[in-house]
């Protein structure tokens, strides 16, 4: 998997970086930060994002904002369109370069106003997605000026969505140390492997080579949450796509995302979605 600190492809045509990525079998988690912004734009694709202490359920034309430092990762459950692969566009640009193209120019206030609120990530709205997803899908296929224009004026759209929702409850901290980055990078890809069973604290103590109260303190400090919560997240976000995409049985899923009890799985469903499981499938029997 990637290292936690990504550095970003570079190209001496640009200032700033992209990525077309286009995925067969699924989006893998690779639990990472860097210092740049990222704007990613996903397609054809059905699971969960995790972003800093956020996790949330992502489909076709998700629209997300990543601040600088702030640990995240996506988790592919399904594609819409199975002969067609998981898409994820990422357009990444650094604030105080952008910061000096706008130049405190009027016309560019919005995007700056955009990236103070951008520090905890941003979820725009379907409608926003939609507007700009022509300009993300074909931004690949210009040369360099006409690119970065394109970006400027996606940015422009976008931080124009009075409807765009904060993710993470606060902006991330660099992690400082080297061995800490390592540690909570095997913790989470254990937790991501393993989680539709139980999972105890000395196992995780284990992995990460320290006491219990020291894990607690890791681990919060990385993702600004608890384990037991971040398991609950995975686990319900897990449930949620399940529901979404496909007709298998509540107590199936349930038992298949890590729940003994089916009691405690409703219970902890509607705690983290305010509605049931059964009231959350019928949203999608709807459409």
């Amino acid at each position: 998997m990637r290292p936690y600190l990504e550095v970003l492809p570079r190209s001496p045509e640009a200032s700033w970086s992209m990525l077309n990525r286009r995925l067969d079998d699924c989006i893998p988690f690779q639990w990472h930060h860097h210092p740049e912004f990222e704007l990613t734009l996903t397609l054809n694709s059905i699971g969960q994002r995790f972003i800093g202490d956020h996790s949330g359920d992502y489909a076709d034309g998700d629209l997300v904002l990543v601040g600088p430092n702030l640990p995240h990762s996506w988790v592919s459950r399904a594609k819409i369109e199975e002969e067609k692969p998981h898409v994820a566009l990422v357009l990444w640009f650094n604030r105080e370069w952008l910061l000096q193209m706008t130049g405190g120019a009027v016309e560019f206030r919005s995007i700056e106003a955009m990236l103070q609120r951008g520090d905890n990530g941003l979820r725009f709205s379907e409608t926003t997605a939609a507007a700009v997803r022509h300009a993300f899908e074909t931004i690949f296929e210009k040369p360099p000026v006409e690119r970065l224009l394109a970006l400027l004026g996606i940015l422009v759209r976008v931080a124009e969505d009075r409807q765009a929702t904060p993710l993470a409850s606060a902006p991330a901290q660099a992690p400082d140390l080297k061995e800490s980055r390592e540690r909570i990078d095997r913790v989470l890809t254990h937790m991501h492997l393993h989680y539709a069973r139980a999972i105890s604290l000395d196992e995780l103590s284990d992995i990460a080579a320290l006491s219990v109260s020291g894990l607690h303190r890791m681990f919060r400090r990385h993702t600004g949450g608890t384990i037991s919560d971040y398991l609950m997240r995975m686990r319900i976000g897990d449930a949620c796509a399940r529901l979404s995409s496909t007709d298998q049985a509540i107590h199936h899923i349930s038992d298949a995302v890590g729940y003994s009890s089916l009691a405690n799985f409703n219970r902890q469903f509607k705690a983290l979605k305010d509605m049931t499981p059964r009231e959350y499938r019928a949203m999608f029997l709807r459409r």
